[in-house]
């Protein structure tokens, strides 16, 4: 019973996983002088008032130094995060969204002075957002409460079904307000429409009264 239990809780995490999307992100950035160093930019969605991690590892190269900032898509642009001269140390960040939307993370590869734009200078950057449960540290959470196996997978079961939730009612909240803006502008335009009409109508029976009477004024007709 136990391992039919076990078997069923392994198919769900299959199941759940399917799911989740892909978070990573991995490419090359060529190397460029200070003057002409241009930021290779990345963007990721995330809701508000959630917990989300930012890793990053860049690989290894010669005579060049990546810097990141990362900044919301506010107005103001606020920076959340900035490092420079990142190594293949694992570099990790955590923060908490304050208002739904995209968090930008821009890279740039600069030269050390004297050499110019190369083939063979290049860095490889890695970068992977981890966003609700996955910020979780599970090991840590079984220590301090003291959890066996099975019921620490039930947490992340629990806590990949709440993202899993939270995500659904997002995308319906916003089906919801696309809709309202649909029927919205649909309203209007039916309104603009039978406007449109009622004052073409109005003008051809105007045209017809004026005429008549223009016409009879030269005693065109009678």
């Amino acid at each position: 019973m136990a391992r039919l239990y076990s078997s069923a809780c392994v198919a769900l995490i299959a199941l759940i996983t399917l799911f989740q999307t892909a978070q990573a992100i991995k490419f090359d950035i060529a190397g460029q002088t200070a003057v002409d160093a241009l930021p290779v930019c990345i963007s990721h969605y995330i809701d508000s008032d959630v917990d989300f991690v930012v890793k990053v590892r860049v690989g290894s190269g010669p005579h060049q130094k990546v810097g990141l900032e990362i900044t919301d898509d506010s107005e103001h642009l606020n920076q959340i995060w900035k490092k420079d001269g990142l190594t293949e140390e694992l570099q990790r960040g955590s923060f908490k969204s304050h208002y739904a939307g995209d968090v930008v993370a821009c890279f740039t590869n600069v030269l050390t002075e004297g050499y110019q734009p190369d083939p063979r200078y290049t860095r490889t950057v890695d970068i992977d957002f981890d966003i609700g449960s996955e910020t979780i540290d599970y090991a840590k959470l079984a220590e301090a409460e003291k959890l066996k196996p099975m019921e620490l997978e039930l947490r992340k079961l629990e806590d990949m079904v709440k993202d899993i939730v939270d995500n659904m009612e997002h995308l319906q909240d916003r089906e919801e307000k696309m809709r309202n803006t649909n029927e919205s502008t649909n309203a209007r335009v039916q309104w603009f429409s039978t406007l449109t009409m009622v004052i073409l109508v109005a003008l051809g029976v105007w045209q017809i009264f004026y005429l008549k009477r223009f016409f009879r004024k030269k005693r065109l007709i009678d």
